[in-house]
């Protein structure tokens, strides 16, 4: 499904009923915008580990501008606070009043400035493997140098200097990559994961490259606007948001719950994937 949201189309998709019967009733679940990370990326990696929640939560999942199924438009537009006014007209145009933003890595970054700029529009916020600031990428750059092969150090030359051609260069760096994301790597898996996503290089070289959006920005001063309840999940051995951003942004949102999962690097929902969505739905109850 598109909507037609602010010069653009964004897509997004439904899993799981808005009301169930409940005895002699129908009740409500809350909405959920499951939000993904890249950027370049897309939802579809998100489904169907995510789908477990459906069975107490609304779960809407979409695309941000210029990536999966949703149109491309100016790529100048491709940047977190364009993907943040999208968020919010797409809860509008849902007709939705407070949701459940749960974000992963950029997808976080997303959450957090749009639970900061719309404090009224967010119930409960969970931040996934993800940072406030960019200094995550100069720190991801040491820990590749450090620990990373040969030719995983090659591609994120390429990641650093903004240069993807094609989708198919992208699809080599998460291949390459793929055991530094996830400490359970599965070949066989990641390549059909990789093989259904839509990956799309200008997104991702206008966040990371020389001058890239994600280099500058910082939504730490605007932290202390977020009034949601906020869960915070970091993966011990993640080597691109590693779990020292994850403790400042609990050190900066007083109240909030943080869980390091001992045994996951950046995809949490690979390494442990049962206890992370066991997390979500403890928060959410324990929270509401």
């Amino acid at each position: 499904m598109h909507a037609s949201l602010r010069g653009t189309r964004i897509y997004f998709d439904i899993e799981g009923a808005g009301l169930v019967p409940d005895g002699d009733t129908m009740r409500e679940h809350p909405a959920a915008f499951i939000i993904h990370g890249g950027p370049g990326g897309d939802h579809t990696g998100f489904k169907p580990g995510m789908g477990r929640l459906a069975d107490r939560l609304q779960l809407v999942y979409f695309d941000h501008r210029g990536q999966g199924r949703s149109d491309r438009g100016d790529p100048a537009l491709y940047n977190l606070n364009e993907n943040v006014e999208d968020m919010e007209a797409l809860r509008r145009h849902l007709g939705l009043d407070k949701i459940i933003s749960i974000g992963t890595s950029y997808g976080g970054m997303v959450a957090m400035a749009h639970a900061a700029r719309y404090p009224q529009s967010v119930s409960h916020l969970v931040l996934i493997v993800t940072a406030a600031h960019g200094g995550f990428i100069a720190r991801a750059a040491d820990i590749v140098r450090q620990n990373g092969t040969p030719e995983q150090q090659r591609v994120c030359e390429t990641l650093w200097a903004g240069s993807f051609r094609t989708r198919d260069e992208l699809q080599h760096y998460f291949e390459v990559m793929g055991p530094l994301y996830s400490r359970r790597y599965d070949p066989v898996a990641a390549a059909a994961g990789r093989a259904r996503a839509m990956h799309e290089p200008e997104p991702l070289n206008r966040a990371f490259g020389p001058g890239g959006f994600l280099r500058t920005f910082d939504i730490r001063p605007e932290l202390a606007s977020i009034t949601a309840p906020t869960l915070i999940l970091a993966g011990r051995h993640d080597w691109i948001c590693p779990p020292e951003f994850s403790e400042e942004i609990h050190r900066l949102l007083p109240g909030s719950d943080l869980r390091i999962f001992e045994n996951s690097s950046h995809s949490i929902r690979a390494d442990e994937p049962e206890a992370m969505l066991d997390a979500i739905a403890g928060f959410l109850v324990y929270r509401s």
